[in-house]
C-alpha cells in the first residue's frame, strides 16, 4: 500500500492527545511501553475515545517476553480482540510464533476470524521469526494487512535491506510499517533507502514526576528506572515526523 502513514505508539491519554496534536494518522494503543508494550486496559481505550477521533489499533500482548503462547494465553487474546472490536477499535496488533520460530498459523487464523472486519497488524513477533519471507507470505494469506518490523535488526536503519525487500514484495496489497528507532531524520533516510511510506514511533520524551515527596531508596519496577521519570509521547517529535512525511508525499 502506498499511503503515507504515521502511527504513534502510546500508553496514556496524555500521549494519545500529544500524538493527535502532532499530526499522527493513527495510534497504536498499548500498556507498559517500558517493557515493549502489553495489552492496554479497556477503560484506557474508552477514556481516549472521549477525546480523540483518529483511528486506533490495539496492541494485544498478554505478557512481557516471547511470542510463543499457550492455549490459555491464546484464549485471552481472542477475548481481548472481541472486546476491543465491540468497543469500536479500528484494528488490532497481534502475533504468535511456534517454538521453532515459524508463524503460528492456527493462532493467527483465529485472531483474524475474531477480528472480523478490523484491520490487523502482525507486530514485531515478525522480527523474532525464523524465516521472514515464509512468514510474510503466510501472514498475507491469512489476511494480515500490515507488518510492523525493524527488518529483524535492533533498529530500522540496520534492518533497511530486509525492509526494502519487504516493501517490494508487499506492493499495493500490504503495508510495511517501519518501527524501532524512528524519528524525523530517520524517516527521511529510510524513505531514500527503502521507499517505505509507513512509520511507527513513540516520539518519547521524559517528564519529571509531579511528586514533591520522593522516597528514592525504594524501587517499584525495573532496576535502573526511576519511579519519577514519566515517559510520554512528545508532540513536537510527532510533528517533525509528520512534516517530513508531508514533504516526501509532495504536499
Amino acid at each position: 500500500m502506498s499511503d503515507f502513514i504515521l502511527e504513534a505508539c502510546v500508553d496514556s491519554v496524555a500521549s494519545a492527545l500529544a500524538a493527535d496534536r502532532g499530526g499522527a494518522d493513527r495510534i497504536e494503543l498499548c500498556g507498559n511501553l517500558v517493557i515493549g508494550g502489553t495489552t492496554p486496559d479497556i477503560n484506557l481505550y474508552r477514556e481516549i475515545r472521549k477525546h480523540l477521533q483518529i483511528p486506533a489499533r490495539i496492541l494485544l500482548r498478554p505478557r512481557f517476553g516471547d511470542f510463543c503462547y499457550d492455549d490459555y494465553e491464546y484464549e485471552i487474546l481472542l477475548e481481548d480482540i472481541r472486546m476491543f472490536r465491540e468497543a469500536g477499535a479500528e484494528g488490532v496488533v497481534v502475533g504468535s510464533l511456534n517454538p521453532d520460530g515459524t508463524l503460528n498459523e492456527r493462532h493467527m487464523e483465529g485472531f483474524r476470524n475474531a477480528a472480523g472486519n478490523m484491520g490487523m497488524t502482525l507486530h514485531r513477533a515478525f522480527d523474532m521469526c525464523m524465516d521472514p519471507y515464509d512468514t510474510f507470505y503466510k501472514a498475507k494469506s491469512i489476511g494480515v494487512d500490515t507488518i510492523l518490523t525493524s527488518g529483524q535488526a535492533p533498529n530500522c536503519v540496520e534492518g533497511q535491506k530486509l525492509i526494502s525487500e519487504l516493501v517490494s514484495l508487499a506492493g499495493e496489497e500490504m503495508t510495511i510499517l517501519v518501527g524501532a528507532g524512528v524519528s524525523a531524520p530517520v524517516i527521511e533516510k529510510m524513505y531514500g533507502l527503502t521507499k517505505a511510506t509507513a512509520y511507527h514511533m513513540s516520539g518519547k520524551i521524559t517528564i519529571d514526576s509531579a511528586m514533591t515527596f520522593r522516597r528514592e531508596t525504594v524501587n517499584m519496577g525495573l532496576p535502573g528506572l526511576s519511579e519519577y521519570d514519566i515517559w510520554q509521547t512528545g508532540e513536537e517529535n510527532i510533528r517533525n515526523a509528520r512534516q517530513v512525511l508531508n514533504r516526501l508525499q509532495g504536499r
